[in-house]
Formats: C-alpha cells, sequence, structure tokens
C-alpha cells in the first residue's frame, strides 16, 4: 500500500505544522478549480442563444458530466500509477541513478497504457472512417456534389457556408494539397511538449521528499492557471460579462496562492 494511504502517515501529516499547511493549499486549490468552473457557468448565461448553439454544436449535459467525471478519475489513477512505481526509483537508485532523475523509468510503464489505448482508438476510427491514407497521401480527399444542386440564394445573400455547399461537384472535388512536412514537425513537437509535462513533474516530485503526494495537486494548478491564461490571449472569455470575469481573476488568484501555499509548506518540512 503507498503511503498515503497509511494511518500513521496521516497522522504525520496533520500533526506537522508543514503538513497542515499543504493540506490547507490543497483545498485553495480545489476552491480554485470550483471558482474558475462557475466563471464557466456565468459566461454561458452572458452569452446569446445563437452563440450559445455556435459554440456548444454538440452540447451534452449527460455526456459532458460522465466525460469530465471519467477523466478526472482517471487522472488521479495516473497519479496512483506514479505512486505504484516507487519500487522501480528504488531499482534506479540502487543502478547509480541520479535521484533527480529516478522517476523517469517509472513514465515509460505508466503510458505504455496511454499509448495503447489511443493506438488502438486511433486505429479503429482510421478504419471506420477509412482516413488511414491521410498518414501518407500529399492531397485530401473530397466529397462530390451533384452538378445539378439549385442555388437558391445570390452570391451577395448567401452566407458563406451555404455558397461553400452551393459549389459544383468538379470544383469541391479538386484536390488539396496537404503540408505534409509541417504536420509531422508540429505533431512532433505537440508530443514532445506533452511528455515534458511529466518529464519536468517528476524531476520536481523528487524534490518534496515524504510530502510527495502534493505534487499532484501543484500539476493540476498549473495546468488550469496556464490553460486559463492561454484562453485569455486567444480572446476565448471575450463578451463573458463582468461577473464571469471577476470569477474567473479569483478563480487564477486562489490557484496561484495554492501553489504558493504548498510551496510554503514544503519549505516549512525541509527546515524540520
Amino acid at each position: 500500500m503507498p503511503p498515503i494511504f497509511s494511518g500513521v502517515f496521516v497522522s504525520q501529516v496533520l500533526g506537522s505544522t508543514s503538513g497542515r499547511v499543504i493540506l490547507l493549499g490543497i483545498f485553495v486549490c480545489l476552491l480554485g478549480i470550483a471558482v474558475a468552473g462557475l466563471a464557466g457557468i456565468y459566461k454561458e448565461r452572458a452569452m446569446s442563444p445563437e452563440q450559445q448553439r455556435a459554440t456548444i454544436k454538440e452540447f451534452d449535459l449527460r455526456k459532458g458530466l460522465l466525460v469530465a467525471t471519467l477523466s478526472g478519475v482517471m487522472s488521479g489513477c495516473f497519479a496512483y500509477g506514479l505512486a505504484a512505481g516507487n519500487p522501480i526509483k528504488s531499482l534506479t537508485l540502487q543502478h547509480g541513478t541520479p535521484t533527480l532523475w529516478q522517476g523517469l523509468p517509472g513514465l515509460v510503464v505508466v503510458l505504455i497504457g496511454g499509448f495503447t489505448t489511443n493506438f488502438l482508438w486511433c486505429l479503429g476510427l482510421n478504419i471506420r472512417n477509412q482516413s488511414g491514407y491521410q498518414y501518407f497521401s500529399p492531397t485530401a480527399r473530397k466529397t462530390a456534389v451533384p452538378y445539378d444542386e439549385t442555388i437558391v440564394e445570390t452570391a451577395i445573400d448567401a452566407p458563406s457556408r451555404e455558397l461553400v455547399e452551393h459549389i459544383p461537384g468538379s470544383i469541391r472535388n479538386a484536390p488539396q494539397s496537404v503540408p505534409m512536412l509541417a504536420n509531422y514537425l508540429l505533431c512532433m513537437l505537440a508530443g514532445t511538449t506533452w511528455y515534458f509535462q511529466f518529464f519536468f513533474y517528476t524531476m520536481g516530485e523528487t524534490q518534496l521528499g515524504r510530502f510527495g503526494f502534493s505534487s499532484w495537486t501543484l500539476h493540476m494548478a498549473s495546468i488550469t492557471i496556464f490553460s486559463t491564461i492561454w484562453g485569455l490571449g486567444l480572446k476565448e472569455w471575450k463578451g463573458a460579462g463582468a461577473p464571469a470575469m471577476r470569477l474567473l481573476s479569483l478563480a487564477l488568484l486562489l490557484l496561484v496562492g495554492s501553489t504558493m501555499i504548498v510551496g510554503y509548506g514544503n519549505y516549512l518540512a525541509l527546515r524540520h
């Protein structure tokens, strides 16, 4: 059993000032995430029905809640998998691996599961959608439209989507060049950047000692902070309204504060 679930460990954490400070930071982080979700609700309320339909074309509350819950549980399972890989860390240390790099071999085992799931899912989609050719073809296939399709509006009056839909099939079916090299380079960049989060995460976790359990909270808080800032930069919150922006600001403040509180708790632990 990982030490985080043992009664001795819990009593040690609650019995020390540093442990209580870290648990406070975790609670503040959860509160910040809840406030961020509330800000999203206020954002949706400020949007017009037309904007909501354009933004959420496939809205399904039940499916959304199910996916969000499953994602949260699976995220926790990922953290549990890393904790269960502690014996691998011990083996790496016995063979002379520096402490800073001890968590990297465990990532190989944990990420194999994610790779297998994604590989099989993508393979199934390629077969179902007959899209496997896209990995190798420098041109994109088009679906032809009947020649005798009637155009009901003029080029001035018709919306851009209807204009595209009413273009003759001979034109729409023309081969379209695909930047294969750029696409592959961007995919490799995305994959490398995604992996770096765990690369640096395992390095930081080694410096937290017996309070390493707080590392996943810091990781999740950082993801929420930077994804929200990125969304602000891309104008995703434009027109959200003053209440939503106030809640979003409060959420960011709480999340940043939680990282500082957890960091201070670990600082207290190192002093003792």
